[in-house]
């Protein structure tokens, strides 16, 4: 599993994942420009993502959700706030109501994905960042630290295709 490190920071109010693929940073890239790629790894393997919206560009707007293993379902948005292309991107990321309009009563946060050079291909270090300790131990208590590990430990394999 080509995870390396998932630390949670109180302090910065941070969780960050570091992963390493043996492949350039375009090809990791383009496991976020596109929309098809992201479904198979965006979510963990018991909860796949399904992209209704995806204008992958600054200002625009992502819209997506989860189906459980009961057929239930979790929806979410992204606003690009940042996308250089193929070093980084960010988004604000949010929870949507089951009409799809951000849901107010959820955290709203602040995600970041770097991807760098190595000497075996790229590292990706994605990086929430909470408005509150409240917010982060919330989601953390939902279970976003193992979600989120889950769904990278997906990547390898669609990169292996």
């Amino acid at each position: 599993m080509p995870l390396v490190s998932s630390k949670k920071d109180e302090n910065a109010l941070t969780l960050t994942l570091v992963a390493d693929y043996d492949v350039s940073p375009e090809r990791v890239w383009q496991l976020w420009a596109d929309p098809r790629q992201l479904e198979r790894w965006w979510g963990p393997p018991t909860w796949p993502a399904t992209f209704e919206q995806y204008d992958f560009a600054v200002g625009g707007e992502a819209t997506y959700f989860m189906t459980g293993p009961g057929g239930e379902k979790a929806r979410g948005w992204w606003r690009f706030l940042a996308v250089d292309e193929p070093r980084s991107l960010e988004m604000e990321d949010g929870f949507s109501d089951d009409s799809g309009n951000p849901d107010a009563a959820m955290p709203t946060m602040r995600m970041r994905a770097d991807i760098e050079v190595t000497d075996t291909g790229s590292r990706m270090t994605v990086t929430t960042y909470f408005r509150s300790t409240a917010e982060m131990e919330q989601l953390v208590g939902m279970g976003m630290v193992e979600g989120i590990a889950e769904a990278v430990g997906q990547i390898d394999s669609l990169l292996q295709e």
